[in-house]
């Protein structure tokens, strides 16, 4: 038998956001196309522990496409999850299904194991060509690091009343320097910018929505400055540095993450 792979319910992945599908990618190192040939039932001696009104299954399935995985994969792989049943207590109809896989390898050649209870969704053609620009971006050299947290801010008051200018410095899993800038001027909108470099110069702008880049900030920042971050600040500057990072999380707006399968 298989290592026990986590719970996925198909009915979750139906509405995955972006958010979602970078969560997902980004801590599978397997992304495969494959479609299911036989499903077999677990006894439930064998099974462990199955939620409530669930059934955990075994199942085989041809590898029609590897969209990630530097190792390769078998030409079939075979994995365990926890079907949802339907109203009469019946499994839903999955042979044949066409489903994109986010997995790791398991303990012998051809198994695999679901990175998260939901890391099996749909392979229409436009999912597939989803994820596939997220696993690019993922994988491209220039692509942004994963966001720790927030560093020390700074502001710097201008001359005249309502001119200003705050920078945050963002701690990173790579390292790599990473800051936020927000610049105020008498009778214009406030604009800001991220910067993925140690200068800031005037070509650097907002994130596109939908964007790697915009996911990491969105999905990585806390919702307010900590104190830690302003503790050098006096306390005019740290309170228009925290109104500066609020305008930034502002135009975020929400990650748009609704996974609850973990």
């Amino acid at each position: 038998m298989v290592t026990q792979s986590p719970i996925v319910r198909p009915g979750q992945s139906a509405a995955l956001s972006y958010a979602d599908i970078v969560d997902l990618a980004d801590h599978a190192p397997l992304v495969a196309n494959v479609r299911i040939r036989n499903i077999i039932k677990v006894r439930p001696e064998q099974a462990g522990t199955v939620p409530q009104g669930h059934q955990r299954v075994y199942i085989e399935a041809e590898v029609t496409g590897l969209i990630r995985g530097d190792g390769g994969i078998s030409p079939t792989v075979t994995y365990l999850y926890d079907v949802p049943l339907d109203r009469r207590g019946k499994l839903p109809k999955l042979k044949k299904a066409q489903v994109i896989l986010f997995a790791r390898a398991g303990s012998r050649p051809g198994e695999i194991q679901l990175v998260a209870p939901d890391a099996q969704i749909p392979a229409a053609p436009a999912e597939v060509e989803r994820v596939k620009h997220i696993l690019s971006a993922l994988v491209a050299p220039d692509a942004p690091p994963t966001i720790l947290g927030l560093g020390d801010a700074f502001h710097v008051a201008g001359t005249i009343a309502g001119e200003g200018e705050t920078q945050i410095f963002l701690r990173t899993e790579t390292g790599d320097p990473v800051s936020l800038s927000i610049l105020r001027r008498p009778g214009q909108a406030p604009r800001w910018a991220v910067a993925l470099g140690e200068i800031v110069d005037e070509a650097a702008r907002p994130p596109e929505q939908g964007s790697l880049l915009w996911y990491r900030l969105a999905c990585g920042l806390p919702p307010a400055l900590p104190p830690q971050a302003v503790r050098t600040l006096a306390v005019p500057d740290a309170e228009a540095a925290r109104a500066d990072y609020k305008l930034v999380i502002d135009a975020l707006g929400p990650c748009g993450r609704s996974r609850t399968g973990g």
